[in-house]
């Protein structure tokens, strides 16, 4: 039996080592959904390292953009799947010019169509501890993301919260 996993934290709080380490005690054939991009050497570097840290039993796919799909697909041909993460996810519909409202709507309706045949594990930053952001893009971006982490939880079958490494069972 399946079920839907948010995985919460800020930046290298430890949220893709714990939806990894969690997601790899399951049995089944595992995904690692990619939303990251290699922009840059730096994110490139980045992508590498995440690479390096699965095991080979760990197939990857790369979503920059659409997430709904890709879940989609999963159920068919997966059991176990980390999708990694959220906030990138939505910085490139950003990027891209993408409807957000319209991609966000699709890949909730992707989760609650899973019917739990496969365990999904979900990793998005929490965005809303820090200042209110001084620019209108900041702040639109903030308010998207934690609208979208609301969505995410309210149907998430658990819910765990990182602080320093330290998980944190919130449903």
């Amino acid at each position: 039996m399946g079920k839907v996993v948010l995985v919460l934290g800020g930046a290298r709080s430890g949220k893709s080592s714990f939806a990894l380490t969690q997601a790899s005690g399951l049995g089944g054939r595992k995904i690692y959904v990619a939303t990251a991009q290699a922009l840059d050497a730096e994110m490139a570097e980045r992508i590498d390292k995440h690479r390096r840290e699965r095991k080979p039993d760990w197939e990857t796919l790369e979503e920059p953009l659409l997430l709904g799909r890709a879940v989609r697909s999963l159920k068919q041909t997966h059991e176990i799947a980390v999708i990694d993460c959220l906030t990138l996810w939505l910085s490139n519909l950003f990027g891209a010019g993408e409807a957000i409202e319209t991609e966000q709507d699709d890949f909730i309706e992707s989760l609650r169509s899973l019917e739990r045949t496969i365990s999904l594990f979900v990793v998005s930053n929490e965005v809303g501890l820090g200042i209110v952001p001084e620019n209108e893009t900041a702040r639109r971006f903030r308010d998207l993301a934690g609208r979208l982490n609301q969505r995410v939880a309210a149907l998430a079958d658990e819910v765990f919260f990182l602080v320093a490494g330290i998980p944190m069972k919130i449903k």
